[in-house]
């Protein structure tokens, strides 16, 4: 595999940041020991740092070799949150923090950017700025991509790019998979909350049951998808979550469903949203209830920039030779938070590959492979390099 021998050297080094950063999980916004640690080794890098984007996120700035001779600019982006959950691993280096995992691989994907920058940062061997970006609370619809442009990212920076990068389980190490425009699902939570009419239990003639109600919704939501979406379009309809009543004898007077719907385009959303409006008002109607249908917008569609998108797979083989390219991955219906970044600038989301038999991404015995590091780290640099020559 062909990686950069300066970035050989720091695999090491590499591998302590990741193993450090795993022990030390923090959850969304909570990310400030890994907010220091990170600046702290940009500052030792030489780097150009900028805090608190979207309260924890950091900003590294690097110039080439030339300083102010060429405007142009890309900004890379890596993650830094944890999940809440806890790690069964056993690992020597397992989380530190009862109820915080690093199970998504965001230590390594912030590990590979350090990696990148110090190497950017000895040899400036491009024209123009490098905006390394470590972006807070990416998990659970938190959405840290848009604060840090709310507070500025796109303003106070000229950044002509956006670039991101995933590991992905089930792909072989050393290979990579760069779409063509749609990558990654749309999501939204949904909740529905059924109004009926408590009572006796041993009585239900004097009620409007929430809870027939509430198992007739589920099973009529079913056909949202089998039979009224076009067989063409895609989205998921997942119902996850069901509360109600409060004894064996009591009918409730409410129930509510929560999920979530994955789709790919606004158009799929919206006339999705307004068929789970439809169907669970007329299945609630059967027994004289009513249903209240709240929405909790999450990330838009990830959908990268086909010329990008085409870039970024020649810098890939370019790289690490012919055969690199995973062509077959399908895109996913989970969702990416990086979306927010590809509406204002373009650019791609990269999934690289973390092994056929890696362990899948949430789980409590995931961890992010090692052999990664260097992989990431010099594809980062030759983009860059790439992208910033003279």
């Amino acid at each position: 595999m062909n990686i950069n021998k300066q970035i050989q050297v720091l695999i090491p080094e590499m591998r302590e940041w990741r193993h450090h950063i795993h022990q030390n999980p923090e959850i969304a916004y909570e990310e400030n020991n890994t907010s220091d640690f990170i600046a702290k080794k940009l500052n030792e890098f030489g780097i150009e740092v900028h805090r608190g984007f979207g309260g924890t996120g950091i900003v590294g700035v690097i110039h080439g070799q030339h300083k102010g001779t060429s405007n142009k600019s890309i900004g890379i982006r890596a993650d830094m949150d944890a999940l809440p959950m806890s790690e069964k691993t056993n690992l020597i280096y397992s989380s530190k923090n009862e109820g915080k995992m690093h199970a998504c691989g965001h230590d390594g994907h912030s590990t590979m950017l350090l990696g990148a920058a110090k190497y950017l940062a000895q040899t400036r061997n491009f024209c123009g700025t490098v905006y390394c970006i470590f972006q807070p609370a990416e998990e659970g619809g938190n959405a840290g991509a848009k604060a840090m442009i709310n507070d500025g990212l796109f303003t106070k920076f000229h950044i002509d790019s956006v670039w991101g990068i995933h590991n992905w389980p089930g792909v072989p190490v050393g290979q990579a998979v760069i779409h063509k425009g749609f990558a990654m699902a749309g999501g939204d939570i949904i909740i529905l909350t059924i109004e009926g009419k408590g009572g006796h239990a041993a009585q239900p003639q004097f009620s409007n049951d929430p809870i027939v109600s509430a198992g007739l919704t589920i099973t009529a939501l079913q056909t949202a998808i089998s039979r009224q979406l076009n067989p063409f379009d895609q989205a998921v309809l997942s119902l996850t979550k069901i509360n109600g009543g409060s004894a064996f004898n009591v009918i409730p007077d409410n129930v509510s469903i929560g999920g979530t719907l994955r789709s790919t385009n606004k158009k799929t959303r919206d006339e999705m949203l307004t068929k789970i409006k439809k169907i669970a008002s007329n299945a609630c109607d059967i027994n004289n209830c009513k249903v209240n249908l709240e929405i909790r917008p999450g990330y838009p569609s990830t959908i990268n920039d086909i010329k990008s998108a085409e870039f970024a797979s020649k810098v890939f083989e370019d790289t690490f030779g012919i055969g690199s390219l995973d062509k077959i991955e399908k895109p996913t219906m989970t969702s990416e938070d990086f979306s927010y970044m590809l509406q204002e600038k373009p650019g791609a989301y990269i999934w690289l590959g973390a092994g056929e038999n890696s362990e899948k991404l949430h789980s409590v015995y995931y961890d992010f492979n090692d052999e990664l590091l260097p992989i990431g780290a010099t594809y980062w640099s030759n983009l860059a390099e790439t992208i910033l020559t003279k």
